[in-house]
Formats: C-alpha cells, structure tokens, sequence
C-alpha cells in the first residue's frame, strides 16, 4: 500500500513529522476528509477537532486547534495554533479549562467578559478531553 507523509506545523515549529501514513483524516469546516496517498491537490481551512493518522495497521489520535491544511499527492501539511498527541493531553487541565470557560459564558453579559473567545476555549477544551479518551 501507498504511503502518505503528515507533518503538524505549529508556530513553535513542527510537533509532529511522520512518513508513513496510511490514511489522515482530518476535520474540515466542510466535513470530514479522509487523504491517501496520490490525493489531488487542496487547500482547506480546518475546524478545532481531531487529526487521525492511521500508521502500521492503527490510529494515532492528534487535537488541533483551526487552521488549515495542505494535501498533495505525497504529503498532507497542517498548519495549526497547536496540536497534541491524545497521549500528552492533561485532562485535568483540560477540565479546568472547561470549567473556566463554563463559568464565564454563564456569567451576566459583561463587556468585559469577550464571549466569542470563551467559546473558542470551551471548544478547544471539549476537544481536547475528547481526544484523550483515544489514549
């Protein structure tokens, strides 16, 4: 079988190279896609959501945040504020940033309080709690 190169790029540099995958799906703000090797060329800007990269038989688990990614026929290229192994998430922290986020959405209307940023946070929070169960 064909193989398909992945790398996660984010602003600190990439957390994440690998040469052979298999399959990478990935979480678009059209739907799911799924890229193999000979995939024709896209651009797509990606929602916060999980990356999965199937390699030697089974699925490695990734939490992205937005974004946008890459794909050629030999290499998919994301590019992400952050992204993290399911295995390396802190799901404590993960909670506690729920929680905080939580709490200032339920706050009264403030305009202190900026809202869209809370969400974001609630969401990145929820993801990452979501990958984790993919340990």
């Amino acid at each position: 079988m064909s193989t398909i190169a992945l790398d996660i790029v984010t602003p600190n540099g990439s957390v994440h190279d690998e040469e052979n995958c298999e399959i990478v799906i990935l979480q678009t703000l059209q739907g799911e896609i799924g890229v193999q090797a000979g995939h024709i060329p896209t651009v797509a800007a990606l929602k916060i959501g999980s990356l999965r990269a199937k390699i030697d038989g089974s699925y490695e688990y990734f939490a992205v945040t937005e974004g946008f990614v890459e794909i050629n026929s030999t290499k998919v290229t994301v590019l992400v504020q952050a992204g993290e192994f399911a295995e390396d998430i802190d799901t404590d922290r993960a909670v506690a940033a729920r929680e905080r986020a939580e709490q200032l959405l339920q706050a009264e209307q403030n305009e202190k309080i900026d809202h869209t940023r809370a969400q974001l946070a609630l969401r990145r929070a929820l993801n990452r709690i979501e990958v984790a169960k993919h340990r």
